[in-house]
Order: structure tokens, then C-alpha cells, then sequence
């Protein structure tokens, strides 16, 4: 059973929705109700440990990153 992201068309609200299976589930704005709702790509963070123990950078406009001068 995924969580799928939506955006809805109406309000512009932006939520995510358990969908049970391929039922044909009707989804709906989680803010105004409307049906006039896209499934969107979801943005998710994958972590791993750096080799001091600590996370490494999630991307490049991380918090972590700022004002690490380029290569």
C-alpha cells in the first residue's frame, strides 16, 4: 500500500495519500475536497553515515553545503 503525493488542481494544495491497492480509489483534496487532483513525483532523502559517524549532505542546496567553496 503506497503513499502517493498529489497536488490539487483547484487550491494548489500539496499532500500525500495512502492508496489501497488498485481499487480505483477516488482522492481528495485534503485542504478543499475537490476531486481535480495529479499524482506528482515525491521528493525523498536517502541518508547513509559518513566514516566520522555523522549523516552525509542530502543534496547540493543542503544546509551542510553552504559556503563549501566548489571544486
Amino acid at each position: 500500500m503506497p503513499i502517493y503525493e498529489y497536488v490539487c488542481e483547484t487550491c494548489g494544495e500539496r499532500f500525500e495519500e495512502l492508496v489501497l491497492g488498485s481499487s480505483g480509489q477516488i482522492v481528495t483534496c485534503a485542504s478543499c475536497g475537490s476531486e481535480q487532483v495529479r499524482r506528482v513525483l515525491s521528493v525523498f532523502a536517502v541518508g547513509r553515515a559518513e566514516g566520522n559517524g555523522d549523516p552525509a549532505p542530502c543534496g547540493p542546496n543542503c544546509c551542510r553545503l553552504q559556503g563549501v567553496a566548489e571544486a
